[in-house]
């Protein structure tokens, strides 16, 4: 899955593509983390056991001739350690499941740091490269701001004050001719 994340996430955005294997160590760290725990709480999965391995049972010794009335206490108690027994078993087969697990988590967050190191690095070196090319685009819109306002000056000096259409002379203003409404 982190795999994925960095291919896809390379093909869309190759300029960042440092962030991107930085976020699938994480996501590579998470997903072992989750499967750690996830192996903790169903330790009663058969899945952790080794093939083969079945539950012991305690014997019963209820059915012992003429002291078996006697032993049933005895075979409750068998029981209860019998479950503990299992329990411990079933414990001790997730458990290297689940540290493989874990381990391998901790090993994707220890890489972590120096790939962040090395995308701090890079994110350095492009956020300096990107504030030169901002100065030297500021630098051109102000040599080019400069430039427009002596541009206007120039057209503003060979420019006559009100220009004069020729449609303009022959225009008779009607207002005049008006005669006042009557009241």
């Amino acid at each position: 899955m982190a795999a994925a994340l960095l291919i896809v996430g390379g093909l869309c955005n190759w300029r960042k593509i440092h962030w991107t294997a930085l976020g699938s160590i994480f996501v590579f760290a998470a997903v072992n983390a989750g499967a750690g725990i996830y192996v903790l709480n169903h330790l009663t999965d058969a899945r952790w056991a080794p093939e083969g391995t079945e539950s012991l049972t305690a014997p019963s010794f209820a059915g012992t001739p003429l002291v078996g009335q006697y032993l049933g206490p005895l075979d409750s108690a068998l029981a209860s350690v019998m479950s503990g027994v299992n329990d411990f078993q079933t414990f001790q087969h997730a458990l290297p499941v689940a540290l493989g697990f874990l381990g391998t988590s901790s090993l994707a967050l220890l890489w972590s740091f120096p790939m962040m190191i090395v995308t701090l690095v890079i994110s350095f070196f492009v956020g300096r490269r990107e504030r030169s090319r901002f100065r030297k685009y500021r630098s051109t819109v102000d040599r080019l701001s400069v430039e427009l306002e002596q541009v206007k000056l120039q057209l503003a000096e060979l420019a006559p004050a009100e220009p004069v259409l020729p449609a303009q002379a022959a225009v008779v203003d009607v207002r005049m001719h008006e005669r006042p409404f009557p009241a």
